[in-house]
């Protein structure tokens, strides 16, 4: 499969994709926009902001925790460790009076103590998780690109069955309640889903800059879109955009991709927010 792709990007006449880590990264980002597009969209409308940088926090504390333990993919320790800080944050959420903000603001600032903790426990250096708080999409392998394909396609048929009373209970709990749908149980499985995909991407992406990536899509997507349709389809276009425009841009700069991509989503909201102030 993936000599295949190298075949077809040898067609091509961008010399930059002859290089078979470059043509990973392309591979890795057209199967990845898609992931944070629809992502993006739930997380702008139910105003999740800040919950999925406090997600990435908690994957940064599951990697410490599996390189501390020698575990030799640290990457699965942090997927099982965010998805019991999507739990827990899913219930103590729906039991306490206390604004959505202000309990990621503690989950999240926790979760950072935490990691760091672990991490530099009995002096440890902090130099080996450079790459999860920078991130590398150069790196990536064959391997981990089947990796996002499967769960492209899992958030996709995810997407399909539950994307409507997902919005639903993000904009309207009470009326999506009253037609039967348990908002609490819809709530916590998408802040799962988001777990697992912001953990799978911190490697790749990077801790840094990876809430920008779920947030610029979708916020630039609200500026124009006039339906829920258009709205998931430019944030997918968006992401997509962006993804190889960055791409593009730090093979040329020698700058990171991941910053690369973020200012050119940053770009899309800047000119996306001057089309609405134009049309309105």
């Amino acid at each position: 499969m993936m000599e295949l792709w190298y075949s077809l990007l040898d067609e091509l006449p961008f010399s930059i994709f002859h290089w078979k880590f470059m043509a990973n990264a392309l591979l890795a980002i057209i199967l990845m926009s898609p992931l944070f597009g629809l992502c993006s969209t739930m997380i702008v409308t139910g105003r999740m902001s800040f919950f999925s940088d406090a997600l990435g926090h908690s994957a940064f504390t599951g990697i410490a925790i599996g390189c501390i333990c020698g575990v030799a993919a640290p990457t699965w320790v942090a997927v099982l460790f965010a998805l019991a800080f999507s739990v827990l944050f899913s219930y103590v959420r729906s039991r306490s009076n206390q604004t959505a903000d202000t309990i990621i603001g503690v989950f999240s600032s926790t979760a950072v103590a935490v990691g760091i903790f672990i991490a530099t426990l009995g002096g440890g250096s902090f130099a080996k998780y450079n790459r999860y708080l920078i991130g590398d999409v150069l790196s990536i392998t064959p391997a981990q690109i089947g990796l996002l394909g499967i769960t492209l396609l899992a958030i996709v048929i995810f997407w399909c069955f539950a994307g409507n009373r997902l919005i639903l209970s993000a904009i309207h709990p009470q009326l999506a309640s009253s037609r039967g749908i348990p908002v609490a149980l819809a709530q916590g499985v998408f802040t799962a889903v988001i777990a697992v995909v912001v953990t799978l991407s911190i490697s790749w992406v990077g801790l840094l800059i990876l809430n920008s990536l779920l947030v610029l899509p979708g916020a630039a997507a609200r500026n124009v879109a006039k339906n829920q349709m258009q709205y998931h389809g430019l944030c997918v276009l968006f992401a997509l955009f962006g993804g190889i425009g960055g791409l593009i841009l730090s093979y040329y700069l020698g700058a990171s991709s991941g910053a690369s991509i973020c200012l050119v989503l940053a770009a899309e909201f800047g000119i996306s927010f001057l089309c609405r102030k134009v049309r309105g």
